[in-house]
């Protein structure tokens, strides 16, 4: 619901909740008489605190409470707590078979969440039109107007959950890791099911792509512009510079591809990021230590996985990024709406990858968990369908945490989605009557980053609650704070 609120000086135009994302958020916008955006953010209303109430469980625990952050991405907070407690564990290597398990569970989790925004949630937009009438602008007018659309949203996606049960045992807050390893391999009868349906999943992948394609064919000039500007981009790589989902170093490049760190492992990312708290969001704004806070601000996430790494190691999805770097004639690709193509040609290489491990026979094997030395801390980093995502755990002598930090995809991301706000704000909304359909060039912006609210929602320092009472004209009557 949009709700604009019209005071003698000035009109604030209030979008809450936005919609067709994860979680709770809403966007508030400030024109002045002359009907000028001075003011735009994305604000993030809801609080969560596992940061907090995770503290006292015992370490093991972890993998399993913390993936209930979210229900849509919980697979990815799963593993990384789990890479995280394996360094407590005094584990830095797992065994092939428990590494190749929590890769194969991985690939599927984020071959199903982007599905779930490029069908569910983007394609109303893109296919029917940002002004589209709000009664048909959804999935369901989708399948009408395309019919393939709903067959692909349906089936990629439930390919994709069907890898994290079997693998992990249900669909939802799965039960595979624990510190050191996992708790099952593979059976045959799982693998072969899903091998009978992983090619036509990639053939469906494809073909989407080329739906993609003919939308930005037809609409070059809004793709290249809309939400858009040159940004700094951070994802992991591999060690040879390729695309790794699963492992790998912190890089970092400037908006002209110049390096601006790369080899960070996680235990030294406090070395590179630094996280900063604003009074008007529960999330924090992480940017670049060496850059400062006004310059530092990056983005993550699809994105940037392709604009950061050297090649993809799967030929199809390989070839489709080759295309894809086109869109920035020679240099990175700066367009928020190709958040939408990577997502995609991400998808491909997840599906490519899960055929590839799918006739891997250490997935039958039965070393399944190693032990260590105790450690007090542990740190990990995995790329999340958001983007790149950090947990960091203390533990204790008698086993409990004692401290946790989790920077999310999301979070991540946070100055990026608060600047395309802002200028679609005053590109689409300066001097104009407000209609809906406006608004809802808002709401696109945000949706291009898929971003995740609930797993977002956390505080480093202080939060007061902070209640403001004003009159008509804007004037502050009173204003209560409480700690």
């Amino acid at each position: 619901m949009s709700d604009i609120q019209t005071t003698r000086a000035a009109r604030k135009i209030v979008i809450d909740p936005v919609t067709r994302v994860e979680g709770h958020g809403k966007v508030t916008i400030k024109l002045n008489e002359a009907g000028d955006v001075e003011q735009a953010r994305f604000h993030i209303v809801e609080f969560r605190g596992f940061e907090r109430f995770i503290q006292g469980r015992m370490y093991w625990e972890v993998p399993v409470i913390v993936q209930r952050l979210c229900g849509i991405c919980p697979v990815s907070h799963h593993l990384c707590a789990a890479k995280a407690m394996d360094v407590v564990a005094g584990v830095d290597e797992v065994t092939p078979t428990a590494d190749k398990m929590r890769r194969l569970m991985h690939h599927g989790q984020i071959l199903q969440s982007n599905a779930v925004n490029v069908f569910h949630l983007a394609s109303p937009d893109l296919l029917l039109g940002f002004d589209a009438p709000v009664a048909t602008r959804n999935i369901v007018g989708v399948i009408e107007a395309f019919p393939e659309v709903g067959k692909w949203a349906i089936f990629i996606r439930k390919f994709g959950q069907q890898v994290i049960e079997a693998t992990g045992g249900r669909r939802i807050h799965p039960r595979l890791c624990i510190p050191g390893g996992v708790n099952q391999n593979l059976s045959v009868d799982h693998r072969d099911s899903l091998l009978k349906d992983i090619d036509q999943v990639i053939k469906w992948c494809e073909a989407a792509l080329e739906l993609h394609k003919s939308f930005v064919a037809s609409h070059r000039d809004l793709y290249a512009t809309f939400a858009s500007f040159p940004s700094s981009y951070m994802s992991l790589v591999g060690p040879d510079g390729g695309m790794d989902l699963y492992d790998g170093t912190l890089k970092a490049i400037t908006a002209d591809g110049k390096p601006i760190f790369e080899g960070v492992h996680a235990d030294h990312y406090r070395d590179v990021i630094i996280e900063e708290v604003r009074s008007w969001s529960y999330m924090k704004f992480p940017h670049i230590r060496s850059l400062g806070r006004d310059d530092g601000w990056y983005r993550v996430g699809p994105l940037a996985e392709l604009n950061c790494c050297a090649f993809i190691g799967t030929p199809i999805a390989q070839t489709a990024r080759q295309e894809f770097m086109t869109l920035g004639a020679g240099g990175l690709v700066h367009a928020t709406l190709a958040y939408h193509w990577a997502r995609i040609v991400n998808m491909i290489h997840c599906a490519e990858i899960i055929r590839e491990l799918l006739h891997d026979d250490d997935l039958q094997g039965t070393d399944l968990v190693l032990t260590g030395d105790r450690r007090p801390e542990g740190m990990a980093l995995i790329e999340a369908p958001r983007g790149t995502l950090l947990h960091h755990y203390t533990v204790d002598e008698h086993d409990q945490v004692t401290g946790a930090n989790l920077i999310v995809s999301t979070t991540n991301n946070n100055e990026a989605m608060n600047r395309s706000v802002t200028k679609v704000a005053i590109d689409y909304l300066t001097g104009k009557e407000i209609t809906e359909a406006l608004l809802n060039h808002v709401e696109v912006a945000i949706r291009a980053y898929d971003p995740c609210l609930s797993c977002a929602t956390h505080a480093l320092g202080d939060m007061p609650l902070i209640v403001t009472l004003e009159d008509a004209d804007g004037a502050v009557i009173a204003t209560r704070v409480k700690q």
